[in-house]
């Protein structure tokens, strides 16, 4: 007799359960998209693409959702920040999260040493760059003459914007955040530190959480859709590939805007 399949003859019977379908709210449409860091030309692109996907489908109130990381490592920050600023002013149903890039900059706007160094290690001189101070600037600065620069260059409205960022937004059966959720924590128990930055516990979590998560943070070279999370950093600033997820009641798809050779 085959011992495997003895061994699989006494094994429990898995019963069959049908799979879960998952909603947003109703009469609602929501894109959300991923980290742009820095990408204005692609931010531009993906906008238009979701405003002809809007205007295709049939008419519902729509939410537009940025899952934070707007800024650094790519050359427009400064525009970006100025442009969605004039677009939330536009469409008040627009919805910022706040990345742990945006978190980074606003310790380094109060001075603090630890964030500044970290700052300029994680794409903040890019930003400075965009704000209009000079590379011979930044290089040669200290870290207290660099905190200078960077408060000195970031208009207060600009500041002001980004501190009224959120820490998550849920529609029915979707959460959606920067960086990931605790899997040991109810949702309105998590910290914004896990928002903003986890990574491994909550991507190698293999079992449900109480909603699908929609989430940045983690490059992939694509779309990273699992039964539980849907990962859509696709790498901008490096890979020229901007991704937004569209979702209406049970149905979801994706747009992405693609740089030029």
């Amino acid at each position: 007799m085959n011992p495997l399949r003895s061994v699989i003859s006494i094994l429990p019977k898995k019963n069959k359960r049908p799979q879960t379908v998952r909603r947003i709210a109703d009469d609602e449409r929501i894109y959300a998209i991923g980290d742009i860091h820095g990408r204005f030309d692609l931010m531009l692109q993906l906008l238009d693409k979701i405003e002809d996907d809007d205007i295709s489908r049939p008419l519902l109130p729509r939410t537009l959702i940025f899952l934070g990381d707007l800024i650094d490592r790519g050359p427009d920050s400064a525009k970006i920040i100025e442009h969605l600023i004039t677009l939330r002013k536009n469409r008040p149903n627009t919805r910022f999260l706040m990345g742990n890039h945006e978190e980074i900059m606003l310790l380094a706007l109060e001075g603090k040493r630890e964030a500044l160094k970290l700052f300029s290690r994680i794409g903040g001189d890019e930003t400075m760059l965009s704000y209009g101070v000079s590379e011979a600037d930044i290089m040669a600065s200290d870290y207290d003459e660099y905190g200078e620069l960077l408060r000195s260059c970031v208009p207060a409205h600009h500041r002001e914007f980004i501190e009224s960022f959120e820490d998550m937004v849920v529609s029915g059966d979707y959460a959606f955040v920067h960086a990931g959720i605790s899997p040991s924590c109810p949702l309105e128990e998590q910290k914004p530190s896990d928002l903003r930055w986890i990574r491994g516990q909550f991507l190698n979590h293999r079992g449900p959480f109480e909603k699908v998560i929609v989430h940045g943070h983690t490059i992939s070279e694509d779309i990273d859709r699992t039964p539980h999370r849907i990962g859509i950093d696709t790498g901008a600033f490096a890979s020229g590939k901007l991704t937004a997820i569209g979702l209406e009641g049970e149905e979801s798809w994706f747009l992405q805007a693609i740089a030029e050779a």
